[in-house]
């Protein structure tokens, strides 16, 4: 990118845009392809990919069935670098093509819910779980859940992407997200400091949305080396409550549903039953 570029009168899309994302990328929204969406034997149908913001739904999804809540659900693998959020079943579904999007068919008509905050909260009030009764509590995790969907945003499409997948090394910008990334950081490290868990003594839906992305990062978990450039282990709040969410069954199961990276033993392209953890992760079944 040359230093003296100047922005057009009128911005155009160019024939690449360059990335790791540059196919999936358009400055339009709506379907692109007919393309129906699989509905499984379950009320709860999932249609994702274990990034971050898929993690933080089948994460709740297994914590409610750990809980012994009938939250059965089917989660299918949507391969978002090959634009299958782009089908028009999917589209139905989120008209923003994002992962993840959840349909429940326990209702009639069946209930359309997308964007990963929205999801948790459905569910939260459904199930009556993970989302605390006392006021005073549950504005908390609603604010932290809220600080969440403002703040990743930086982390990800900010930090994230100009560190590890931009084409280009582009300083100020690595500067300017690492920064805002660091500030973020510390404003969990302080809370944490005094807090078990985002919302006080009580594991919420504010855990599980904030922990696949800020805990992750600080365990080395996303974007390379970010860790190590962050200096994450000065953040030693956030890894001991990243550690002890690590820890629970369900997390680990959730984080990978639908996940296609990583170890084939920890991956679960598609969850269909309890029993699929046990019997069909790719190590077990190979590569389809």
């Amino acid at each position: 990118m040359a230093d003296d570029y100047i922005p057009p009168k009128v911005w155009t899309q160019k024939a690449a845009n360059g990335g790791q994302f540059a196919s999936i990328n358009r400055p339009v929204a709506g379907p692109t392809h007919d393309k129906e969406l699989p509905v499984g034997q379950h009320p709860l149908q999932l249609y994702s990919l274990a990034t971050p913001n898929g993690q933080k739904v089948t994460i709740m999804l297994e914590e409610l069935l750990e809980a012994g809540l009938d939250a059965e659900y089917d989660a299918w693998l949507i391969r978002i670098n090959e634009g299958q959020q782009f089908g028009s079943g999917f589209v139905a579904v989120n008209p923003n093509s994002k992962i993840p999007a959840l349909v429940d068919h326990s209702v009639t008509p069946p209930r359309r819910v997308f964007e990963s905050g929205s999801i948790l909260v459905y569910l939260a009030e459904k199930f009556r779980a993970f989302l605390p009764a006392d006021p005073a509590a549950r504005t908390e995790a609603m604010n932290w859940l809220f600080w969440q969907m403002g703040s990743a945003p930086f982390l990800g499409g900010g930090f994230g992407h100009f560190y590890a997948y931009a084409p280009l090394k582009i300083e100020y910008a690595i500067d300017r997200y690492t920064m805002e990334a660091k500030r973020q950081l510390d404003v969990l490290n302080r809370h944490l400091a005094d807090s078990r868990f985002m919302a006080g003594e009580e594991y919420s839906i504010a855990d599980m949305a904030i922990w696949p992305w800020y805990g992750q990062v600080v365990a080395g978990k996303l974007y390379g080396d970010a860790a190590t450039f962050l200096d994450a282990g000065i953040y030693a709040n956030v890894r001991r409550w990243h550690d002890e969410i690590a820890a629970r069954p369900a997390v680990q199961r959730g984080i990978m549903v639908n996940k296609t990276s990583g170890e084939p033993s920890e991956q679960l392209w598609e969850r269909h039953d309890a029993s699929d953890f046990q019997t069909r992760t790719q190590d077990k079944i190979g590569t389809e």
